[in-house]
């Protein structure tokens, strides 16, 4: 039967992430690591990571330093920014394909997890997928976010870290906690036209040596990214190498996905129509 295994994966700077394995019945056919969204724990990802291993295929989960079960839950005390983050799935990839014993690996990142693959050793990658991966940038944002967007970065984010530390969105049910440099730098991108490569922009040129082939999904109801901030990010990439796969939710079969509701349980038939090609 298939089964789960708590991990250890250790960084570049010395510090261990906690993942899981789903692994299943048998010699995985293909690793998918599922690289999570921002303020988004790994154990979000469980039912996914369930149904691939009843494919046939091994999946990885894990939390980024200082958050979930790579954390304490003191977010106070986390002084590292999206950056790190960005290196924490770059060496949980590196660990995973250490051991992968030539089997193939396929990226699953899920927006901040799709943002950061290029930061990632992506060449050696069977495949990538994004769901749900795009530009944060303000002007891009859907429907009412597009005025909330700029007073929640340039003032009630601030406010909030100034007051406890830390980020507490699920207190003010805007977004999820963070740890406040990660929510700083976040803020810093989404008011800039050009996202994270505002603030760095040698990043350009490792988007653009990508080649891997890369699929996006995403969805029309989602509400948090557009389809122009779905675009924004993905014209980043080689034209040759990406394909881009757009859902409304009747197209599924379902009245609602959003930007979170594609992992959610209960999903097996939109994981089979979506997910199952891109995996065989």
């Amino acid at each position: 039967m298939p089964g789960t295994e708590s991990v250890q994966i250790p960084t570049d700077d010395g510090v261990t992430l906690n993942g899981r394995w789903f692994r299943p019945d048998g010699p995985p056919r293909r690793i998918v690591l599922i690289a999570a969204a921002m303020a988004t724990k790994a154990r979000f990802y469980t039912p996914l990571a369930e149904w691939l291993s009843g494919q046939g295929i091994a999946a990885l989960v894990f939390d980024y330093r200082g958050y979930g079960d790579s954390g304490d839950g003191d977010l106070r005390k986390v002084r590292n920014d999206l950056m790190r983050w960005a290196q924490d799935a770059a060496d949980t990839l590196d660990w995973l394909l250490d051991g992968a014993d030539g089997v193939p690996v396929t990226w699953l990142g899920h927006s901040l997890g799709g943002l950061v693959l290029p930061l990632a050793e992506h060449r050696r990658l069977a495949s990538a997928i994004t769901v749900a991966s795009g530009s944060g940038y303000w002007r891009s944002n859907p429907g009412a976010l597009r005025f909330i967007a700029p007073l929640l970065w340039k003032g009630i984010g601030p406010a909030a870290i100034r007051l406890t530390g830390y980020y507490p969105g699920a207190k003010l049910k805007l977004l999820g906690d963070l740890p406040p440099n990660v929510m700083r730098q976040w803020s810093r991108w989404c008011m800039h036209p050009d996202y994270l490569i505002g603030e760095f922009p040698e990043l350009r040129a490792r988007f653009a040596e990508f080649q891997t082939p890369l699929t996006s999904i995403s969805f029309t109801d989602d509400e948090l990214l557009s389809g122009a901030s779905i675009s924004t990010l993905h014209d980043l990439y080689p034209l040759r190498n990406r394909r881009m796969l757009r859902y409304a939710p009747a197209d599924l079969g379902v009245s609602r996905i959003g930007h979170f509701g594609f992992f959610r349980a209960g999903n097996e038939s939109i994981w089979a129509k979506t997910l199952g090609p891109l995996l065989d």
